[in-house]
């Protein structure tokens, strides 16, 4: 146990947020996802749901503000124009854990395709269809200068 940390965040989660540069992008894909064919880099999180460990990464990770929308997430293929539970959540987390970012939505191949270019791939429990996020990594400017956010 860490002081400040989430416990959700085990060793191979929280060694991969450190690793990652700014500018890496991590996904954390539910449990259909094909995580392991598509990994350069895989961390399981068997047992664990994608809202819960996003919003524990978000503790940790500065999102990137040279870009539009550093958080992504899939939408439905039949309905993409309509969030499901799950997307609202995620809109709703990055409201709170992330003020004054963007979510982006991703379809199809273009989200595939992104998520297989992924530092890491997170592999979660997540039983709602289309509960991908992919984070982009930003930076921790030094104390005093100005920061983009």
């Amino acid at each position: 146990m860490l002081i400040g940390i989430d416990p959700i965040l085990g060793p191979d989660l929280l060694a991969t947020l450190r690793s990652m540069g700014h500018g890496d992008e991590i996904a954390f894909v539910d449990g259909n996802y094909p995580a392991e064919a598509h990994a350069k880099r895989l961390v399981r999180a068997d047992g664990l749901y994608l809202v819960p460990l996003v919003r524990a990464a978000l503790a940790v990770l500065p999102l990137d503000d040279d870009v539009d929308a550093p958080i992504l997430r899939a939408c439905n293929a039949n309905h993409p124009q309509t969030p499901d539970p799950i997307h609202q959540s995620v809109e709703a987390l990055a409201l709170t854990a992330a003020p004054g970012y963007t979510v982006a939505v991703l379809e199809g191949a273009a989200l595939y395709d992104r998520i297989r270019a992924c530092h890491t791939i997170v592999a979660t429990s997540e039983p709602a269809l289309y509960g991908n996020v992919i984070l982009r990594k930003g930076v921790i400017r030094p104390e005093g200068s100005n920061a983009a956010r």
